[in-house]
């Protein structure tokens, strides 16, 4: 899912493979916790985290789960491994924890049960229009975020207020929802503002700007960032969310160069999805040419053969 942008047909079979061998560790029950507990103490990270997560949550085992919380609260990743445990059980299972966390006096266990709500896209009602103005930036910005997830129109007030907070994130997910409301005119300058900054956050920023339109306006605006080096790349990788397949001429060009030629690769395989079909890439840019090699030095990077797109391209049915 970390792909640019995700290729959809390999997550669903890594999900079925997992699912696969967390039935294995069902059958296993209580017997698997020592290689569950010796895989986070080897390698505590987001996977080994949501393994133990899960774990706990499976056996409903409230010290297991007493401990994934705190492993959760001291990783330096908000936590994703134990809030991907929560999304993947169903609602039903994880119920009791999230009512008890959503409302609780400690930031981080509302932060996990907002987070579960935003996971299976549960409205928590009245209670969610406190959480949008909690005072701990991570629950707000969650908060704010499931509000346009779920096309809460009641808030749209508190999501109007939340453009001028003091941090970034919860900034950024009024503007996102706003865009889901159908209010991209006021949260256009927060989102762009964002998409041009490069950050975590940037390329979902970027699709709200081209959601958010109108087009003409967003044309105009890539443009200007198409100007500026530092943000020329973020132009490239929008050309292929407009949904205008004539560009590919124009993204062919941008692949021979080093700098804009991941973004062009990704924008190539958001707007023509075929092209993942085609032996079109290489992850080691050396391969592509001298210029590439220097640029990335020993980054691995998805890079575009653009001879290969052109003559894939040319073969393809007019639009």
């Amino acid at each position: 899912m970390e792909d640019d942008p995700p290729d959809l047909h390999v997550v669903a079979g890594v999900d079925r493979r997992l699912e696969a061998n967390l039935d294995g560790l069902r059958i296993a029950g209580p017997a698997a916790w020592p290689f569950v507990v010796a895989a986070y103490e080897d390698f505590p990270e987001k996977g080994e985290l949501f393994l133990y997560g899960w774990m706990a949550i499976e056996q409903n085992d409230d010290r297991r789960v007493a401990e994934a919380v705190e492993f959760g609260r001291q990783s330096q990743d908000d936590a994703r491994g134990l809030v991907g445990a929560l999304a993947w059980h169903k609602p039903v299972t994880i119920a009791s924890l999230v009512r008890d966390w959503i409302g609780a006096p400690d930031a981080f266990k509302r932060f996990l049960g907002i987070s579960a709500c935003l996971g299976h896209g549960v409205d928590p009602k009245q209670m969610l229009a406190r959480l949008v103005r909690d005072p701990d930036t991570r629950v707000r910005a969650t908060s704010l975020r499931l509000a346009g997830k779920l096309k809460r129109a009641d808030l749209a007030h508190e999501l109007r207020n939340a453009l001028s907070d003091r941090e970034e994130p919860p900034r950024f997910w009024a503007a996102w929802s706003l865009t889901e409301l159908g209010e991209g005119d006021i949260a256009s300058p927060e989102l762009r503002k964002v998409a041009a900054g490069g950050g975590p956050d940037a390329l979902a920023a970027l699709r709200a700007v081209v959601k958010a339109g109108p087009e003409q306006d967003v044309r105009a605006w890539m443009g200007g960032l198409l100007k500026n080096s530092e943000t020329a790349a973020i132009a490239v990788r929008g050309s292929g969310m407009l949904g205008d397949r004539t560009v590919l001429c124009w993204l062919i060009r941008q692949m021979r160069t080093p700098a804009l030629s991941v973004a062009a690769g990704a924008a190539l395989l958001e707007l023509l999805p075929e092209a993942r079909e085609a032996d079109l890439f290489t992850t080691e840019p050396s391969h592509v040419g001298p210029a590439f090699e220097e640029h990335f030095g020993d980054d691995v990077a998805r890079v575009p053969f653009a001879d290969k797109v052109k003559a894939w391209g040319a073969k393809l049915r007019p639009v």
